[in-house]
């Protein structure tokens, strides 16, 4: 699954990037390392003409209980064979789709019982860009509006299976001339299955201490 990202290029970068503008609340925050259960907030692209900020953990429009990171610790991650069949997903799936943009993703091999953690990253390029839904909720409680997203996952690649060796799972990656076609809903799902080229992806094992926790 990926449940640890990294987002360290700067408003300018992701401008140029996705030719998008970047409104004045949307500020830099390099994260060099975060874990989907604290919820971060993070730099998402849309169809929209500007640099949205959404939640990582997707609530979805209809939740009407108590705690929105109950839910939100279930929806980190969307798995490309089932969304069309997962409350929290189908509605989403043919109208709001999202980038995740990405600098790198960390995954955890297993060893016997050790768990050694690797930073995925784009071999040619800076950052990856990562398939993902958003929804957008309203709390009745404040009325404050939350959007949020969840980050698409498929069966690894020959890389990903060596890394994460016991799920065996990857985020759904695009290839820059697939980011259109999926904003705009044109990209089959069914394709995304197939996974993305190993030959663009590299990887290098990392120190634990410097992630301040551990993954899933």
């Amino acid at each position: 699954m990926c449940y640890s990202n990294s987002s360290t290029s700067t408003n300018v970068e992701l401008s140029k990037r996705y030719k998008k503008s970047v409104p004045p609340s949307v500020e830099t925050k390099a994260i060099f390392y975060a874990s989907g259960f604290s919820f971060p907030d993070w730099r998402i692209i849309t169809n929209n003409e500007y640099i949205e900020i959404m939640r990582w953990g997707l609530i979805p429009s209809w939740f009407n209980g108590q705690d929105s990171k109950e839910i939100a610790s279930l929806t980190l991650n969307a798995k490309i064979e089932t969304i069309k069949d997962k409350p929290s997903f189908k509605q989403l799936v043919d109208r709001q789709h999202c980038i995740v943009p990405s600098n790198g993703f960390f995954e955890w091999k297993t060893i016997g019982k050790d768990k050694i953690p690797y930073f995925i990253y784009p071999k040619n390029t800076n950052i990856f860009s990562m398939a993902g839904l958003y929804d957008r909720w309203m709390n009745s409680k404040t009325g404050e509006f939350i959007a949020s997203f969840t980050i698409l996952t498929c069966p690894a690649n020959q890389l990903m299976e060596e890394i994460h060796n016991l799920k065996k799972r990857m985020p759904c990656l695009l290839l820059k001339e697939q980011e259109q076609d999926w904003l705009n809903g044109k990209l089959s799902t069914e394709y995304l299955k197939s996974g993305f080229p190993e030959d663009l992806m590299q990887a290098h094992e990392v120190n634990k201490t410097i992630l301040n926790g551990g993954g899933k």
